[in-house]
């Protein structure tokens, strides 16, 4: 079985952001990168595959400019086989992204696609779902577990109501969730290695331009100093003469 991982290229979860001064985005020059946290367990599940037999072959993926190759080598580290960079200065919106990798999947062919459920920039959850509209495959959104038999993929996803268990055809496309694995962390043998792991760059095309555009980006508004009250029917009094959620 061959793998495609697709992963994303952000700011370090751990990294304190700033605007830019018009509002109209994140600030990220000298800031930290690193790998998205979801794409980093779906990386690890597909070397995990790859470790107990499952898999024959884990490809890399990500969309961006060079200093996505900085998590492309990282995945590369944990344990994947080749990496592939799709290169371009497009600030891309999930469709878009779908319909690259769409094109990806159709040259290399795998047999299960496993992506980040999320990024932790944009937020969007959406990627994963249109490529397997794209597709036509089967998928398992928010995999908590996975398990390969025969040419079927068990895939365990977590829901509203509890857990629910999928039994999918191959080839499928499947995100991660937080309690998919534990990533192993990167040593620096296995990250020295990686200069001799195959990364290919292949540079896309212009891309139609985005069908929306951001206005404008705010912070939070700040939360409000918290009361102590004394009891419940002060509570009940604030609630239905102040806040008016109460009737």
């Amino acid at each position: 079985m061959k793998v495609l991982v697709a992963v994303k290229h952000v700011v370090d979860a751990y990294v304190q952001i700033r605007l830019m001064a018009d509002g109209s985005g994140v600030d990220t020059r000298g800031l930290k990168h690193n790998i998205n946290p979801f794409c980093e367990i779906a990386v690890e599940e597909a070397v995990q595959l790859k470790e107990k037999g499952d898999a024959s072959e884990v490809v890399i993926c990500s969309i961006g400019e060079d200093a996505v190759q900085e998590t492309l080598r990282k995945a590369l580290a944990l344990g994947a086989d080749r990496a592939v960079h799709l290169k371009t200065t497009a600030q891309m919106q999930p469709l878009q992204l779908a319909k690259v990798l769409h094109t990806l999947v159709e040259s290399e062919k795998p047999d299960l696609v496993l992506m980040g459920k999320q990024s932790i920039d944009g937020d969007n959850n959406q990627t994963a779902q249109m490529l397997a509209g794209l597709l036509g495959w089967p998928q398992g959104m928010f995999a908590s577990r996975l398990e390969l038999k025969g040419q079927e993929l068990v895939v365990n996803r977590e829901v509203d109501s509890g857990e629910e268990t999928l039994q999918l055809k191959l080839p499928a496309v499947v995100s991660a969730d937080l309690r998919l694995n534990q990533p192993r962390h990167v040593t620096l043998p296995n990250l020295m290695k990686t200069k001799q792991k195959p990364l290919e760059v292949q540079t896309l095309p212009d891309l139609a331009p985005s069908s929306y555009k951001i206005l404008n980006v705010t912070e939070p508004a700040k939360r409000q100093k918290g009361v102590l009250l004394n009891s419940v029917d002060e509570l009940l009094d604030k609630l239905k003469n102040e806040a008016k959620v109460v009737g």
